[in-house]
């Protein structure tokens, strides 16, 4: 399953390329990966 997200470089809705479940700070999940068009870091918050 494809998880999208926002890139703020392209400001545009995309599809994460290397999606990674992560723990943030506070505890909370979230998924975090790269933009396929520019590479930029992509993060969307909440459980996938």
């Amino acid at each position: 399953m494809a998880t999208s997200g926002y890139c703020v470089k392209c400001r545009e809705k995309r599809e994460m390329k290397e999606p990674e479940q992560i723990k943030m700070k506070n505890g909370r999940p979230a998924t975090q990966g790269k933009c396929p068009v520019c590479g930029t870091k992509m993060f969307k918050i909440g459980a996938a």
